[in-house]
């Protein structure tokens, strides 16, 4: 890191210190263990090697860092979604609260990619379960 020691995982924060500082590996937010809260970084690991040339390598700290910057969003975003279900009376969240509330924290440039993702997705989900329905069918 800056100061030139290894990462210790606990990036400065605006309150003086990183969610990862009162506890051992235990989150002060409702004492949920750090592999708990955080994506696998393997899984964070193989998504940003995608992105670099074959011979490219990734430093442990940044690997750890955007593994945890990831994880705040995805909370972040599941957090404002979770919110408008409970205020609808709902205890699941879908595809579309998630795009409601990716727009309304202001991430609307990602909203049409994700419209056209989540489309598909539904096609391939509506196929496979017609596939199935049509294999029990022929098998009865």
């Amino acid at each position: 890191m800056a100061d030139g020691q290894g990462s210790s995982r606990s990036p400065a924060s605006p309150n003086g210190g990183g969610s990862h500082e009162s506890g051992g590996d235990q989150s002060p937010r409702s004492n949920v263990r750090e592999q708990d809260r955080f994506l696998p970084i393997a899984n964070i690991s193989r998504i940003m090697k995608k992105a670099l040339p074959a011979n490219g390598k990734i430093a442990k700290d940044a690997k750890e860092t955007v593994q945890e910057c990831v994880s705040e969003f995805i909370s972040f975003i599941t957090s404002e979604a979770s919110d408008k279900c409970q205020r609808e009376k709902r205890k699941t969240i879908n595809g579309d609260d998630l795009l409601w509330a990716m727009a309304t924290l202001g991430f609307e440039d990602y909203i049409e990619p994700l419209k056209v993702y989540l489309a598909r997705y539904r096609e391939v989900m509506i196929t496979k379960f017609l596939i199935q329905l049509s294999l029990v069918t022929l098998l009865q």
